[in-house]
């Protein structure tokens, strides 16, 4: 089989859907699917080159709707060359070029399948903070993209209760067919004194005991403040809090910049920014459990990422394997408030050592029964061949 993606961007900065995509694609390969993919980046773009499969660049999109000239073109050329095509995420150019470019394809045996990565979530038509967004995709929503998620093969899920929750959101959802087809990461590397020593450099405050650990972008969906708020509180009720590391990209944009002067009462909350490579994994090896309580959350790679280093995971119920993670016992779940937040906190805190790490071990089998890239790829394979 020979797959063709079609995403905005492959910049790992970007972090969600093209993570996913480089995290299924060696796993495939040993399946003997052949991966290619197609996006707006700069042919000079640093990351190029580093991958095991072929990225074509067809320069950066313009506008807000990432429309490039050269997209549609491209796939009336080419895209008949595949046996699948797989449009990832929505609301932008690239999905109603996938599917105008598919609509006159020859090759009939070919399919298209759309993956929203949880861009059909209630949550983005519902947030009061994006009115002007929400009704902007409602618009957009009824003059095209309706047409590629029903005009598709079929739509691709992360997990079921993505699935489930994209049948509320807009009017005349009528998919051809609703696929589970999961989601999994490579499995991280093996812990090195050499990931303390890099993670230490880069946060001179850490004091080199295990921390609380939140690890993603610093943005309002996520929930930080509610994050920073239930620290500060519970550092007026219990001694000996663990430090917070809050690591991840954008602490310089306006809401990283409040959240800073937010967490400034306190000397313990501390803000690496963005960590990659050894820092990154040193972060989540020497944190004693991985926090994320966000509004909105399709699937969480970080959150993943923690179960695999045998991490258990305090979350919110808006990260859409909840369901999984708690059954299983890895981590702690409760609403995405800021009383359920402090209390999510407040419980890890006063567990014993042995109820740690009781969780702590089945963090990893969360991690090992469900979200290993080997299931994912399996699980991907018999959703698109049987659609």
């Amino acid at each position: 089989m020979k797959i063709l993606r079609v995403i905005p961007s492959m910049d790992p900065e970007k972090g969600g859907p093209c993570q996913g995509i480089r995290n299924a694609i060696p796993e495939l390969i040993k399946l003997g699917v052949s991966n290619d993919v197609v996006c707006l980046d700069d042919p000079k773009s640093e990351y190029l080159g580093k991958d095991p499969f072929q990225i074509y660049t067809l320069g950066e999109a313009s506008t807000p709707w990432q429309y490039n000239k050269n997209l549609l073109p491209w796939l009336l050329e080419n895209s008949s060359t595949y046996d699948t095509i797989i449009v990832h995420g929505l609301w932008l150019y690239h999905s109603h070029a996938a599917i105008k470019a598919f609509k006159k394809n020859t090759k009939k045996s070919s399919r298209l399948f759309v993956m929203p990565h949880g861009m059909l979530d209630p949550y983005f038509q519902k947030a009061s903070s994006r009115k002007l967004k929400a009704l902007r995709n409602d618009i957009y929503w009824k003059l095209i993209e309706k047409k590629v998620i029903n005009e598709a093969d079929g739509v691709l899920f992360t997990c079921e209760e993505e699935l489930l929750l994209a049948r509320t959101t807009f009017p005349n959802y009528q998919p051809k067919k609703e696929i589970n087809v999961g989601y999994g990461i490579q499995p991280p590397p093996e812990y090195t004194p050499q990931m303390r020593e890099v993670f230490a450099k880069r946060l001179s405050q850490w004091n080199g005991k295990p921390h609380l650990l939140f690890l993603s972008r610093i943005h309002p969906k996520k929930g930080v403040d509610l994050l920073i708020k239930a620290y500060l509180k519970l550092e007026q009720e219990l001694e000996h809090l663990p430090q917070l590391v809050i690591a991840g990209p954008g602490l310089e944009e306006s809401y990283g910049i409040a959240m800073k002067e937010l967490a400034a009462a306190s000397e313990n909350i501390l803000f690496p920014g963005m960590l990659k490579d050894d820092a990154k994994w040193g972060a989540f090896y020497e944190s004693e459990v991985f926090v994320l309580p966000s509004h909105q959350e399709n699937f969480g790679i970080a959150v993943v990422e923690a179960l695999a280093c045998s991490k258990p995971v305090l979350i919110s119920n808006k990260v859409n394997i909840w369901r999984e993670i708690e059954t299983e016992k890895g981590g702690i779940v409760e609403p995405d408030t800021a009383k359920d937040t402090s209390n999510l906190l407040k419980e890890w805190l006063t567990y014993s050592t042995t109820q740690k790490l009781e969780m702590s071990n089945n963090a990893f089998h969360v991690y090992e029964n469900y979200f290993t890239v080997a299931k994912a790829a399996e699980q991907f394979l018999n959703g698109i061949n049987y659609a």
